[in-house]
């Protein structure tokens, strides 16, 4: 640490000289090597708070940007084309800044995908997803592969949508593969989902370990007994066969871990 000397005169007399140690955030002040109080305490409070209010506030945004969270997110969708995506593109297009899965005015006649053409490992994704008309399914798939001479893919699936007995929101689906859920929390989920509204997902996988959030909310925190399942592949946009549906996707984002 350094420091500097300065002076108090009282009102009622003998000088007293104090040096008085500083950290690292009061360095740019040290210009201010003798500071003369006539106002005792009170002058010192408001010279020193000074000094801080200069420096301090530089050093806490640096801080704050290199530990913020969006800091080391890509997008993936840039919000006009679908650069860096395949699929079919009778099924999925862009519109107003934002990815259309479906249709509006045809049923759905299979599942279709539209994948990123990177693959990931680890990594966290967030997707924020709407359904509009009459179908009801859709998903996010990640660790996933295209299945040949198929529409369908293979992985896992950050599920979207509702059915019978309540929602799939945030629900981890296999895909093509067991055909199943293999984590849910249906009665947490119902309770933050936003029916008919945009709901965001987020997914963090991390070797074996896989986190689902719905709205904020952890709905999925599964780890991956079978070492043969792959922890690697592309990112998929999905629309589930069936009635007319349009999904919409916007804000996709990811960073890798």
């Amino acid at each position: 640490m350094n420091g500097f000397y300065f002076t108090i005169r009282p009102f009622f007399g003998q000088v007293i000289t104090m040096r008085h140690r500083i950290s690292r955030f009061l360095r740019p002040a040290l210009l201010i090597e003798r500071l003369v109080f006539r106002n005792g305490v009170f002058v010192i409070a408001v010279s020193l708070a000074t000094a801080l209010t200069l420096t301090i506030p530089a050093a806490t945004a640096e801080e704050t940007s290199a530990e913020s969270p969006d800091q080391a997110f890509q997008t993936l969708f840039d919000g006009k084309t679908l650069q860096g995506w395949e699929g079919d593109e009778r099924w999925f297009s862009v519109r107003d800044g934002m990815i259309v899965a479906g249709s509006a005015s045809e049923s759905i006649p299979h599942n279709y995908f539209l994948c990123t053409e990177k693959r990931y490992q680890d990594f966290e994704l967030v997707v924020e997803a709407k359904l509009v008309g009459k179908g009801n399914n859709a998903g996010v798939q990640f660790r996933t592969e295209r299945l040949p001479d198929d529409t369908e893919v293979i992985g896992y699936q950050a599920d979207i949508g509702w059915m019978q007995n309540g929602t799939c929101w945030g629900a981890l689906y296999d895909e093509s593969r067991r055909r199943k859920f293999l984590a849910e929390d249906q009665e947490l989920a119902a309770k933050v989902v936003k029916k008919g509204q945009w709901n965001e997902l987020r997914v963090v996988a991390k070797g074996k370990r896989i986190q689902i959030f719905l709205n904020g909310v952890r709905t999925v925190d599964y780890t991956e007994q079978d070492a043969d399942i792959k922890q690697d592949g592309v990112i998929a946009l999905q629309v589930h066969s069936g009635p007319q549906l349009e999904v919409l996707y916007r804000n996709v984002r990811l960073r890798e871990l």
